[in-house]
């Protein structure tokens, strides 16, 4: 098996989760005509983000199981997700990749002290390679933490993922930057990220 960035494109702009079965329903863009549709209560609102954070019902119509959740109507769940996805507030939809089941154990944060006016150039550069999924800039905290930027590497092999690393330190003359690989041993909890409120699924 290759390395993951070959097979799964992760992404840290994804706003909402679901199943990795559910990939057929996935919605990249939702199309509705709102006009006569009547909108959502703002509790409604607020219980369909937080239904819609947990992962879509594995049903033929998740879209119409989650509006009986909400004491909504299909039209309604999908209009104020079109809605969502106008204003900007909904990127899309995306998968929540258990990638150690998938055999990618070899998973590496590496923390970078970097120059604060070149946290950009080497955030960009660490960015644009494939196997580098998630890259982020995050405060020092001094003396005992000098790091800045984050950026993380999944893989099958240690060693692999060890010389991954040394390719990207040396393409981008890093070699002289203080670091450090963090190398994951047991993942306890993984999802994508919640916004609403547990349990409010009431309108």
């Amino acid at each position: 098996m290759s390395q993951l960035s070959n097979k799964i494109q992760l992404s840290n702009k994804i706003q909402y989760q679901e199943e990795p079965n559910l990939m057929a329903n996935t919605l990249h863009k939702v199309t509705v005509k709102t006009s006569d549709i009547a909108p959502l209560s703002f509790k409604q609102q607020q219980a369909l983000r937080a239904v819609l954070e947990c992962g879509l019902p594995h049903v033929a119509q998740p879209y119409l199981a989650i509006a009986k959740q909400i004491a909504a109507t299909q039209a309604q769940v999908l209009a104020q997700i079109s809605h969502w996805q106008e204003d900007g507030l909904v990127k899309r939809f995306g998968l929540v990749v258990k990638h150690r089941k998938l055999g990618f154990k070899a998973n590496a944060m590496v923390v970078w002290n970097i120059a604060d006016d070149k946290v950009t150039e080497v955030a960009e550069q660490l960015s644009s390679c494939a196997e580098v999924s998630l890259c982020y800039r995050r405060p020092r905290r001094l003396p005992d933490w000098p790091y800045n930027l984050f950026c993380m590497i999944h893989g099958t092999d240690r060693a692999v993922v060890i010389a991954q690393i040394a390719a990207m330190t040396k393409k981008f003359s890093l070699e002289d930057v203080q670091k450090d690989i963090l190398f994951s041993f047991k993942a306890y909890k993984q999802q994508g990220a919640r916004y609403g409120k547990k349990g409010d699924v009431n309108g």
